[in-house]
């Protein structure tokens, strides 16, 4: 996997070492687990955020947790979802947010995995509990604010 036309090249390595290792440190399975990751642009996530959740507007992540049905719960692997991100999305976030490109995708994509492992942040507490978590994660891959 290479992002072109951004500033920084994300390799398909590098996020599969990612997820692997947050994995391992955040969920305990006797399975191999399974996850769907689809890079996409704008237009694309808009009409999945229109389909799925009823918002006509473009997001920078959507995460379908198999956890919440039983989808999941059969199987050689253990199936935790299926996850959405808009590279352009997460382009304007960066430049919002004045990071780099390669440490807001890592934020989008850390978020995206948390939610397939059951962490929210429709309640204020829960969104305390998720926030923490996500720069707890990713501090320590060196993904800080910039």
């Amino acid at each position: 996997m290479n992002i072109e036309g951004y500033e920084e090249e994300i390799s398909y390595d590098s996020v599969e070492q990612y997820v692997k290792e947050l994995l391992n440190r955040e969920y305990v399975s006797e399975r191999e687990v399974y996850i769907s990751i689809l890079l996409t642009g704008n237009e694309e996530i808009q009409g999945i955020n229109k389909e799925y959740r009823g918002k006509d507007s473009p997001t920078d992540v959507i995460s379908f947790a198999y956890h919440d049905n039983d989808e999941g719960v059969s199987g050689i692997y253990d199936s935790l979802g299926d996850m959405v991100i808009s590279l352009e999305r997460v382009e304007e976030q960066r430049k919002d947010y004045g990071h780099s490109f390669k440490r807001e995708f890592y934020y989008v994509l850390t978020h995206g995995l948390l939610h397939l492992l059951g962490y929210d942040h429709i309640q204020e507490d829960d969104k305390k509990i998720m926030r923490k978590k996500e720069e707890e994660i990713l501090s320590k891959y060196g993904y800080v604010r910039d």
